[in-house]
């Protein structure tokens, strides 16, 4: 539905008068070192290292703090995120793509199913499974896991109030 005077992007407000509709985000162009450490779940002092030894493109902000570039930051979480599996063992033909690694921190069981709680970096994952399978794995705190994740949906949403572009 077209409205006489309305600007592309924009709706009518309860008044008639044009209201901005949410658009898409700009990419954020450097984040905080202390954002940077959060994103990739390492310490700020770590990031620095990483800034220092080229490893991260950073410069400086108007205020003088140290940032990270964007796109800097999330070419070395991908490729974090393709070591995280180096030496984990292969677990055979698989479809699945988003595998996390990590050890398992807490298994529940009652006489049908089990809840199977792994640290993966700085993901904890829990999955749901029969207690015969977890019985036949072996699953208990400390030991090694893989866990493959595959949805039909995968929903991403921003944060609220997120860190804006330097």
């Amino acid at each position: 539905m077209s409205v006489p005077g309305a600007r592309r992007g924009e709706a009518p407000g309860p008044s008639g008068e044009q209201e901005p509709q949410p658009g898409p985000r700009a990419p954020q162009a450097a984040y905080r070192v202390a954002e940077a450490a959060e994103l990739l779940g390492v310490s700020s002092d770590t990031v620095r290292r990483w800034a220092s030894s080229g490893r991260l493109v950073a410069t400086r902000d108007q205020a003088g703090r140290q940032v990270v570039d964007g796109q800097s930051l999330a070419r070395l979480a991908a490729e974090l995120g393709r070591g995280h599996l180096a030496g984990v063992p292969a677990t055979g033909s698989h479809s699945a793509r988003n595998r996390f690694a990590g050890i398992v921190t807490k298994v529940t069981r009652d006489k049908v199913m089990a809840q199977v709680e792994l640290q993966a970096g700085p993901f904890r994952l829990v999955s749901l499974m029969s207690r015969e399978a977890a019985d036949e794995l072996g699953l208990a705190p400390g030991v090694a896991a893989v866990a493959s994740v595959k949805a039909t949906n995968v929903t991403v949403e921003l944060p609220a109030a997120g860190p804006t572009a330097s």
